[in-house]
Order: C-alpha cells, then structure tokens, then sequence
C-alpha cells in the first residue's frame, strides 16, 4: 500500500505525510533529531493559540472541584495515557485526593504498557466508563484524542452530556460537526514526521495542554503559594527536604527551626506556614485555612 498522499483531503491532517518526511530515514541521527525538535516547537506554538479556552476550561474544573466534584479523563492509545500520567501526578504534587482527578483508559490498566486490539473503537465501553464512574452534573469530563474522532472518546461524552456533566475536548484535529463538547481545546499540529504517529509532537501539544489544565485549576484552589507547591505530600527523603526548605524560605526561619515547626504541623507545608502567619496551634490554623487563603494569613498578620 503506498504511503498517504502529501495534503491529501481525504486524510485528517495528523494522518496526512508531511512535506520534510520523504527522505527522513535517509538523514543522519543528528538531523532527525534537529527535525523532531522543529516540530516539538510547532506543537508548543499549536498550543498557543488555544491558551484562552485552556484557561476557560480550566475555570471549569476549579469550579468542579469546589463544588466537590472530579475530573475524569477519558481516552485512548498515547492520549489516554498521558491523561493517566496527569491525573496519577496531581497527588503528589497537589495533596490532592485521588478520587479528584480519575481516568478511563479504553481497554484498561494493561493498555498502559501494550496496544489492546480494537478498544479505542468501542464507542459503548466509553459510555460504561462514564456510567461505572457514576458521573454527575458537578463533575467534568476532558476526552482527549488527537485525532478527534476516537469512538471510545466520543461515546464517554455523549454519555457525560445525557448525565448534565461539563465536557471538554482535547484534540490536534477538528472534530467532525456534531462532535459536541461544551468546551473544545484545539491545538492543530498538523502531519507529522512520521505520518500518523501522533506520540510526537500531538502527544507533546496534548501533555502541555493537560499540564495548564489541571496547574491552573489547582493554583486557583489554593494549592500553590508564591510559587511552592504548599500541599505536597513528604512521602520520601526529597519532598521531606523540599518541604523543610519551603517552610524555612516562606517564613525566613532557620532550617532546623522549620523543621521543627513542620513536625508539629504534621508534615503539612501550609498548615505550618498558617501556624507561623497566626501564632495558632496546629489544629486551629487547620481550621482557619478551610475559610482562609494562605496570602490572606500572611497579609492580615504581615507575612
């Protein structure tokens, strides 16, 4: 079968060849590299253009997550599990609980590691995905799929718009009309080097796109304090040492000081930081923070 005719309209554009592609494989190593990197630089000003419904989309999930609702990533191949690799980093680096920001990955946990034969044509696998999720009218639903036209993607968002759910739409192709998302982020990438594969530079516009995303939502509720991530969780010797060291520096305290001040926070970067802003106990300036920003503390107690 010869290769996709170049601009070719019959061929979504991730599909089509592109016009540097023909003689890749005659380049040395050092030129497909310079050449994968020129498109990395397409996919970031892709992005660009699509910065104002990226923030609208990620007011939409701060405001689910107020409001005591989830984000579900639903999604397939390469876009599917860059949504799991977001959502498995928002804990972490959050404090978030992982019931906030959940994925459905069509054909399951294996699909992570191994191409599982037709499961991202399964239009009705997505819908259950939604269904066994048990999506609500506060939840938000994000389908990502470069190619905008993944069954299992659209079947999960035709199944979250009949449960009143907010859903989003991430894609580097238009969508066909009638592929109805209440907000469609579309970074157009175009054809790439090697045609169809769009792990490259669809999948890098894709990552930045889900970064700025849930970022955005979490700096928004609070998450983040002069540029730290405060609800970190020290599971290990480097975020114990990163968390003494962001206690130290936003109260200008001596380490050994903050360290002290952290153990009686239990650990908890922001409830030390409310402790030092208030003079309260633990307990206490846990409370305070349920009805206060840490920059209102700081600011009301001149921090």
């Amino acid at each position: 079968m010869g290769s996709p005719r170049r601009g070719s309209p019959a061929l979504p554009p991730t599909e089509r060849l592109h016009p540097r592609a023909d003689a890749l494989d005659l380049q040395s190593p050092e030129e497909i590299v310079r050449r994968l990197h020129r498109e990395d630089l397409a996919a970031v000003r892709a992005v660009r253009g699509a910065l104002p419904v990226i923030a609208e989309a990620a007011r939409a999930v701060a405001d689910a997550l107020r409001a005591g609702g989830r984000l579900l990533y639903v999604g397939a191949g390469t876009s599917g599990r860059l949504g799991v690799l977001d959502a498995s980093e928002c804990p972490p680096t959050f404090g978030s609980p992982p019931s906030q920001v959940q994925t459905a990955l069509a054909g399951g946990r294996r699909a992570m590691t191994r191409a599982v034969e037709g499961a991202e044509d399964d239009a009705g696998a997505g819908a259950e995905a939604v269904r066994r999720f048990r999506i609500r009218p506060q939840d938000v639903v994000c389908g990502i799929s470069a190619s905008a036209s993944t069954p299992y993607v659209l079947g999960a968002l035709a199944e979250a718009r009949k449960r009143k759910a907010r859903t989003v739409l991430v894609c580097c192709n238009p969508p066909k009309r009638g592929t109805a998302a209440d907000i469609l982020i579309l970074a157009p990438t175009g054809p790439e080097l090697v045609a169809g594969s769009t792990r490259l530079k669809a999948g890098t516009a894709t990552k930045l796109i889900l970064n700025a995303l849930t970022t955005t939502a979490f700096i928004s509720l609070g998450k983040v304090y002069r540029g730290r991530m405060v609800d970190v969780r020290p599971t290990n010797v480097k975020l114990r040492a990163r968390a003494a060291r962001m206690v130290a520096e936003l109260t200008e305290l001596p380490l050994p000081e903050a360290q002290r001040l952290l153990t009686s926070a239990g650990g908890e970067v922001k409830v030390a930081l409310a402790m030092h802003f208030t003079g309260l106990k633990a307990g206490a300036a846990r409370k305070r923070l349920r009805t206060s920003s840490l920059r209102a503390l700081a600011q009301k107690n001149g921090g």
